[in-house]
């Protein structure tokens, strides 16, 4: 059970980001990645459609023999989670919950800010998450629509990216928060930016919270790989694989064998 390896899905090149941190917690676990290309985005699909695409993306996985699933989507996290970890006998994991859990653990003025895509934000997942935590937290919370195209592009500098930090962070500034989660697993890659543009605010990247997250679960159960072995990675999409190449190479700084389909 130990040698099995991680299984992580999205609908897309977003999940790289997690596979990324996991990777550097966990240098000796081999993965197993699924992007469901096919029918990306999962965010504008109904919530039953979602929860239908997630409980196949992960069956996937788990026919790949894997120890546990991490939904590496905050679409499926947002929706679906609670089906998925009543649906497979393996510990299942979401974005959301960690970086929740990281967010509550280091606000001092209880004010904390969320940043995703309009789906996730419209979800209120985070919110509700938090207020179970901690009540007397303030929650402010704003999608930003462009910053996943700007990152598909490759477009992480410049003045498009500034213009765009400032159009959707500038309200964030007057609130007086300290803590803000990136809660869309493409915005990793504008963390600096992010953290320029909000100066004193501590940023929560969801990507390598659960990747944290993971890691204390296998310990837990006794399921870490042994150390010292080399580990393999695998990817599996559900479409077209020259775009996510592209892409993956821009999100994990190296060229990926080609993923099968």
């Amino acid at each position: 059970m130990k040698d099995k390896p991680i299984g992580i899905f999205d609908s897309g090149v977003g999940g790289l980001t997690v596979l990324r941190e996991v990777e550097k917690l966990l240098p000796f676990e081999d993965i197993v990645y699924f992007g469901d290309t096919a029918r990306v985005p999962y965010g504008s699909k109904s919530k039953s459609t979602i929860i239908k695409f997630s409980r196949e993306s992960a069956g996937f996985l788990k026919r790949k023999r894997v120890k546990m699933i991490v939904a590496a989507c905050n679409t499926s996290s947002a929706l679906a989670l609670e089906d998925l970890k009543k649906s497979f006998n393996i510990p299942v994991l979401g974005v959301i919950e960690a970086g929740v859990i990281r967010a509550v653990a280091v606000t001092r003025k209880k004010r904390i800010a969320v940043i995703g895509t309009k789906s996730t934000i419209k979800s209120n997942s985070y919110q509700k998450l938090i207020a179970k935590k901690n009540k007397s937290i303030k929650v402010y919370s704003k999608s930003c629509p462009l910053f996943v195209p700007l990152v598909e592009e490759g477009v992480l500098n410049g003045r498009i990216v500034k213009e765009a930090m400032k159009m959707y962070l500038r309200s964030l500034n007057d609130k007086d928060i300290d803590v803000i989660i990136l809660g869309c697993t493409h915005y990793p890659l504008l963390k600096h930016q992010i953290s320029s543009y909000l100066k004193g605010v501590v940023v929560i990247d969801s990507a390598k919270e659960v990747a944290g997250y993971a890691r204390s679960i296998l310990k837990s159960k006794n399921l870490l790989s042994p150390k010292s072995r080399k580990p393999k990675v695998e990817f599996y999409l559900s479409d077209e694989p020259k775009e996510f190449v592209r892409l993956a190479k821009l999100f994990l700084g190296r060229k990926i064998p080609n993923p099968k389909i």
